[in-house]
Order: C-alpha cells, then sequence, then structure tokens
C-alpha cells in the first residue's frame, strides 16, 4: 500500500525538526497509544512504522538523502501527477490507515480503508483485520465528515456517512458506531436541507431533494410544533425555519405549511395565511388576499383582528377593515396609530404598510417589493377585483363580514404563543416572522367568537377614490425613520464608502449610447452589487441595470450571506474603461477595476481584506430599449 504521506507528516514534526526532538516525539508518539479499541496487531504496525520514520529523520545521512528526493519530486511533479508517498508492507497497512487517520488526513485515510474492505481485498469474516477495519471506516468517515462540514459541503459529509453505516451494516460490525454515525448524519440533516434549499433555482433536482429533507425532519419532530427531536431543540428548530424561508418561494411555503396545517399544526396555518398574502400583494391577485383572510379567521389566534383589519382593507372592504382595527386594536397600537394620523382609515393604512413592510413580504426567496399600498390598488387587476365583489355585495344585499370579537373565550395552551413587542407597532401573533421576539410561554388561544354585525351599507367609496385618498395621505404612509445605526468603529470600518454615481439614476436608452454612459451605467451596477452584499439596501433598480439571471444571481448571493449573518464588504473601482466594440444591440468593454472585499460578521472579521486588480470583459445588450449588463468575463 502506498499512502499519501510523508515521514515528516507521518511522525508529526517539521522539516526543520533536529534529530533530538525527533527522538522525543518519536517517544511520545509511542507512549500515547490509541484507546479506541484496535487490535495488538494495528497498535504494533503503527508502532513499527513511527520508529521506521524516526530511524530516518535522526540519520543525517539517510534525512539529507530523503529531503533531496523530496526536493526532486517537488521540482518534478509539477503538472505530472508526482507527489511524497510512502510505501508500506501489506502487513502494516493497518497502522498505516491508522497514522493517516492521525496526520489530519481522515478523508484519504476513509477512502484507503474502504478499499481494503473491497474484494479482492476484503478480510476474513470474523477477523481482527476485519474488526480494524470497520472501526478505521467509521472514525475516519466521522472526521471527514467533521471536516466537510466545516467547509459546508454538507452533502459531501452525509454520503461518506452514509457510505459508513451502510458498509457496518453489511458486516455485521459496530452497533455503537453505526449509532454515532447515525446521530452525525441526523445532525446534519438541517444544513443539508439549507444547502439544497439555497441553490438557484434552475437547480430544481437539488432543490426538490432540500424539500423533500425538509418534510421528513418535520415530520420527525411531530410537526412544526412538535417536540420529538432532542438532537434540535424548539429555539434552534425556530431558528432554523426563519433562515430555511430565505430561500423558499412564496408558492413553496403556501404548499408546505398547508400541508403541515392539515396535520392540524397553527403555526403552519398561520405562516400559510402569510405566504398567500405576500403573494396576492406582490402579484397583485387579491383572490390569494382572500384566501388568505379566510385561513386567518379560522386559525383562532388571538390578537388577530388587526390582521383581519389589514386584510379587509387590501380587499377594498373599509368598514369591516376598520371595525375590526377598532375593536381588536390593544392600547399601545392606538397609540401609536393616532401619531400617525387623526382619520381611522389613514391609522389602518399606515399600520397595513408598517405590516407588510415588516413582518409579510420578507422572508421569500421571490419577493422584492415595496408595501405600496397607492401601487396596488392603482392596478388594474386589483380594480377589476374590488369592483366585482361590490357589484356582488349589492345584488346580494345581505349582511357584511363578521367582525371577529375581541372579547375572552375558552383558554388552551399555546404551542406557538403570541409575543409582547417593546416597539410599535405590535406583531399580534409574530410566529416566524423575520423580526419577530421569541414566543412568550404564558399565551393563550382563544377560539374565534363571531358575531354577526350590522348590515353594512356600500362603502361608497370607489376605488379611484380610494386609490386618491391613499396618495393625499403620503406623509402619513411613507416610512417611519429608523434609529440611526451606531457609528462604526474609529479602527475598522464596517461599511466602506462606495463610490456612488452623481448622475440621475434613469435607464440607459439611449440608441447609440456614449462611453460615459455605459460606464456610468457599470458604476451603478458596482454600487448596487456593493450595497446589497454589505447586507444594505440598492441604491438602485436592479431590474433596469442587468439581465434577470445576473439579478437573480446577486440577489441569491446576498441572501446566502444574510442567512449566515455575515456582510461582504465590496469596493470596487473603475481605473480604465474602453469600448472595445458597439453594434445597435451589442455593446462590448474592456475594464480594469481596483477591487477589494472582506468578509465580516457584524464587528468580527471573517476573511480579512484582499486587494487585486481585475481585467474584466463586461457584454450590455439592448433589452425591450434599455440597456442592460448582460455578461462578464475575465480578460486573458
Amino acid at each position: 500500500m502506498e499512502l499519501p504521506i510523508d515521514h515528516f507528516r507521518l511522525l508529526g514534526v517539521s522539516p526543520a525538526t533536529d534529530a533530538q526532538t525527533v527522538l522525543r516525539t518519536l517517544q511520545h508518539r509511542l507512549e500515547k497509544v490509541p484507546d479506541q479499541g484496535f487490535t495488538l496487531e494495528a497498535i504494533r504496525a503503527r508502532a513499527d512504522l513511527l520508529e521506521a520514520s524516526a530511524d530516518v529523520l535522526s540519520d543525517s545521512q539517510r534525512r539529507q538523502a530523503y529531503e533531496a528526493q523530496l526536493m526532486e519530486i517537488e521540482q518534478g511533479g509539477e503538472g505530472q501527477g508526482l507527489a511524497a508517498g510512502l510505501d508500506v508492507a501489506p502487513s502494516k497497512d493497518l497502522g498505516g490507515l491508522l497514522l493517516l487517520l492521525e496526520a489530519g488526513m481522515p478523508l484519504e485515510a476513509f477512502e484507503a480503508t474502504m478499499a481494503c474492505l473491497q474484494p479482492p481485498q476484503a478480510p476474513a469474516l470474523g477477523s481482527g483485520r476485519e474488526a480494524d477495519l470497520c472501526l478505521l471506516a467509521a472514525l475516519a468517515s466521522r472526521a471527514a465528515a467533521a471536516e466537510l462540514q466545516g467547509q459546508r459541503h454538507y452533502e459531501g459529509a452525509a454520503q461518506l456517512l452514509q457510505q459508513a453505516i451502510q458498509q457496518l451494516q453489511r458486516m455485521g460490525r459496530m452497533p455503537e458506531q453505526r449509532l454515532q454515525l447515525a446521530n452525525d448524519l441526523r445532525e446534519l440533516l438541517p444544513f443539508r436541507v439549507l444547502g439544497l434549499v439555497s441553490r438557484p433555482l434552475t437547480a430544481t433536482q437539488e432543490r426538490a431533494e432540500g424539500l423533500e429533507l425538509l418534510e421528513g425532519l418535520v415530520q420527525r419532530r411531530g410537526g412544526l410544533e412538535g417536540e420529538d427531536d432532542p438532537s434540535l431543540p424548539r429555539d434552534d428548530f425556530q431558528a432554523f425555519i426563519k433562515q430555511i424561508r430565505l430561500f423558499l418561494t412564496a408558492q413553496e411555503q403556501v404548499d408546505l405549511f398547508d400541508r403541515w396545517a392539515k396535520g392540524g399544526s397553527a403555526a403552519a396555518e398561520f405562516l400559510a395565511s402569510y405566504a398567500l398574502t405576500a403573494s396576492g400583494f406582490a402579484q397583485r391577485k387579491p383572490e390569494r388576499i382572500a384566501a388568505a383572510q379566510e385561513r386567518l379567521q379560522a386559525s383562532g389566534h388571538p390578537g388577530i383582528q388587526p390582521l383581519l383589519a389589514c386584510h379587509h382593507l387590501l380587499l377594498g372592504q373599509i368598514e369591516p377593515a376598520v371595525q375590526n382595527f377598532n375593536s381588536g386594536a390593544g392600547a399601545e397600537l392606538k397609540a401609536w396609530a393616532a401619531e400617525q394620523a387623526k382619520e381611522p382609515l389613514a391609522q389602518l393604512c399606515a399600520y397595513c404598510r408598517d405590516w407588510l413592510a415588516r413582518d409579510v413580504l420578507p422572508g421569500y426567496r421571490d419577493i422584492e417589493v415595496d408595501a405600496d399600498l397607492e401601487a396596488y390598488f392603482a392596478d388594474r387587476d386589483v380594480q377589476a377585483f374590488v369592483d366585482q365583489q361590490d357589484r356582488r355585495q349589492a345584488r346580494a344585499a345581505g349582511p357584511g363580514p363578521a367582525v371577529i370579537a375581541a372579547e375572552p373565550a375558552t383558554a388552551t395552551a399555546a404551542a406557538w404563543a403570541m409575543p409582547e413587542l417593546e416597539s410599535l407597532p405590535p406583531d399580534p401573533v409574530g410566529l416566524f416572522s423575520p423580526s419577530a421576539p421569541e414566543p412568550a410561554s404564558d399565551a393563550v388561544v382563544r377560539e374565534p367568537r363571531p358575531r354577526p354585525s350590522r348590515p353594512l351599507a356600500k362603502a361608497g367609496v370607489a376605488l379611484a377614490a380610494m386609490a386618491a385618498l391613499i396618495a393625499g395621505l403620503w406623509l402619513v404612509l411613507r416610512p417611519r425613520p429608523a434609529a440611526p445605526p451606531p457609528p462604526p468603529s474609529p479602527a475598522v470600518s464596517t461599511s466602506p464608502p462606495q463610490a456612488a454615481p452623481t448622475a440621475a439614476a434613469a435607464p440607459l436608452t439611449s440608441a447609440s449610447p456614449s462611453q460615459a454612459e455605459v460606464r456610468l451605467l457599470l458604476e451603478r451596477w458596482l454600487s448596487a452589487k456593493a450595497a446589497l452584499l454589505g447586507g444594505r439596501s440598492s441604491p438602485a433598480d436592479l431590474d433596469q441595470l442587468a439581465r434577470p439571471a445576473l439579478v437573480a444571481d446577486l440577489r441569491s448571493q446576498a441572501r446566502a450571506l444574510k442567512a449566515r449573518g455575515e456582510q461582504q464588504q465590496v469596493q470596487a473601482r473603475i481605473e480604465q474603461f474602453r469600448l472595445s466594440t458597439q453594434s445597435p444591440r451589442r455593446i462590448e468593454a474592456d475594464v480594469q477595476l481596483d477591487y477589494s472585499e472582506e468578509l465580516r460578521s457584524g464587528a468580527k472579521v471573517i476573511k480579512p481584506r484582499s486587494n487585486a486588480v481585475l481585467r474584466n470583459v463586461y457584454v450590455f445588450a439592448l433589452d425591450g430599449g434599455t440597456w442592460k449588463l448582460a455578461d462578464f468575463r475575465s480578460r486573458r
């Protein structure tokens, strides 16, 4: 057997170690015998190989000749596949595999061990050699899987563990080791799910596998509210679900939560309602918001009247919207709303916009819209839906929607509790919303007690009038100012300044753009990219800067960084810019960039800043009358 290791690494010394240190290291290694249960044969083979390496490295002449041999291999090995290695006699291969594992090469040790377990090298059944090889396979696979997991290669780690388990099962060996391997594989499951569903949307097979594993993980727990998996405590599981949601589309979340809700999960019912609301608002499909309203009303969660009020508002049902808000909002929420506006409808609009922006629209891979009520009500599909609804209500001439009473009802212990927020407006339920605090433990679930309201007169406000009203309430609907971020540390700036374009951020629609205009387009793209990767909002409309594939890839990178709690601080400054080719529909530019990046997690530096000079070719294409970045490649 040939081991991919040299005498220095096998013994655990550096090439600069003197002979006396070599001998002391040998003595230490011989005294520190592995205690995992290897046979005496394997221990002796290990000792023999250690002594052989020490003999070479402690003898000046033999060591000089060996170092010359290593130098020759190193100088002649480039591009020829040559590397230093040690030939080990078959009688010593168990010791060699054991030392390979001790040298921090678990993957190599595992692959070599698995080869020894296969015909024609397979050991005799029940022999000590078989026991040693099975133990080596288990230990090496666990160590290699941990190493791959540290490198975020979760699927590779899982495959190693599964391969080792299958091998030990076939041989009927090592039940305790098999149990440890199975536990490692189970603890790896959330990371595998995250790694698979975070793939690009075009990787349909991998993402489908990730969703299937997610289903299995939730079922093993006994549902979203289950506690049947001690390896994943409740708090960790909630954090995991919050992180996973960032990589799922709205429809994927609707499908998942709908299935889990059918199993009796109140949390899944609530989350399905949020996903329907988000997709309905983003896609301008009020019928999905109506379905979300039905689910939310049937869920029986306490404190949902303000949320139902928002649904009524988005469906153009003004009177029940205001009634639900007034009857269900607590004192703190009413005080906050009163600070926003005097009129009840204006107060509700302010709350609805804040609720959409903070709790509903974040957390979906395919939703990137603002909580713009004016744009929503100006949409023709929304207007048609509300007009049709008004005509149907007029024909029915029956009682209007029931208002959920805010009175107490029969209380039961809540699996998912209503939190009490420190800031306003409160999130009445807060399950898994990206910004919600952890649930309280003393909340209750109240059964809904619908009571018939008086027959409602027709709202009497045409949709165009409502849009005009909302437009007139712009001061109410504008974003509330956030608290200023803390100043960066004097030593290290956490948010490096970006060179912002000085020209107006209008789409580039010139039939024959100048070099300056194309350069400005690229600068805006680089600035937007740096902002997103750094955890900030993009200063420009990405869809006006680049084609969908580049935009989707950038957003995917930003979501992955956000999920890990990291920021990639990028600085890219154009040093040279020259149009190399230009046609009516295609432009190529040779660009030299002064580029640097740094990976951070809050104030902690994960990867220090690196600097480079990049020479790229950027390709711009004319799409629908607008010039956009279509591709880029390194210039050789």
